[in-house]
């Protein structure tokens, strides 16, 4: 049984449920991942199957990965993660999954690349509380005593300051699917996927993680 599934977040829309309640929901092309490895646990020591996802011309990719996508049998792939699992031991090289692993009411975990905010501030970054607005305060925005003089006379580790903010591994869990369409290869889920859209995304099947 496929453990996942790679596909491209869309953007987001809404959906009516049986009640009648409208709900937001986020639209991802998954599939179809054509099988490029499988990783056992006699040889590499653990058990996985690797995957690809959207198609890219030949001339992109080197000559090793041409020559790994030549053994699979597959077509040059921009995206290519691994799913690592027991269910997959049930895939094959040269197999596909397609949204059809997935059904109405199930339960997924989303993981993908957050949208980058460049260099943020310490309130925007980590949602620090404000100092006070009063006249002569001299505190508004700021993030506050860093650290001792005499001791430790450092910073520890973990402060939070001022830095990059976002573009970063981000998963989702938990995530209801609401519809999946294999003519169209559209697999719909309630709620916020992380990234932009356009992303690259992994679907992961909570029996199977």
């Amino acid at each position: 049984m496929a453990i996942g599934i790679l596909g491209k977040k869309l953007g987001m829309s809404q959906m009516f449920d049986e009640n009648g309640s409208l709900i937001p929901v986020t639209l991802i092309q998954a599939g179809p991942c054509p099988v490029l490895e499988k990783r056992v646990k006699d040889r590499d020591g653990y058990t996985a199957v690797q995957l690809g996802f959207d198609e890219q011309k030949a001339s992109r990719v080197n000559k090793p990965d041409a020559g790994r996508f030549a053994k699979a049998g597959a077509a040059p792939q921009r995206f290519v993660r691994e799913f690592r699992g027991d269910g997959a031991a049930a895939l094959e090289v040269g197999q596909s999954v397609d949204v059809n692993i997935f059904a109405a009411g199930e339960k997924v975990d989303i993981t993908g690349t957050s949208r980058g905010r460049g260099f943020a501030g310490p309130r925007k970054r980590h949602h620090l509380t404000p100092g006070p607005v009063t006249h002569g305060s001299m505190y508004h925005n700021r993030v506050g005593s860093n650290g001792g003089s005499s001791f430790p006379s450092r910073t520890f580790p973990g402060k939070k300051m001022s830095g990059h903010m976002g573009d970063s591994r981000v998963t989702v869990k938990k995530l209801t699917v609401v519809k999946t369409d294999p003519e169209n290869n559209l697999l719909i889920v309630k709620g916020s996927v992380p990234g932009s859209p356009d992303g690259y995304v992994m679907v992961h099947k909570l029996a199977d993680k």
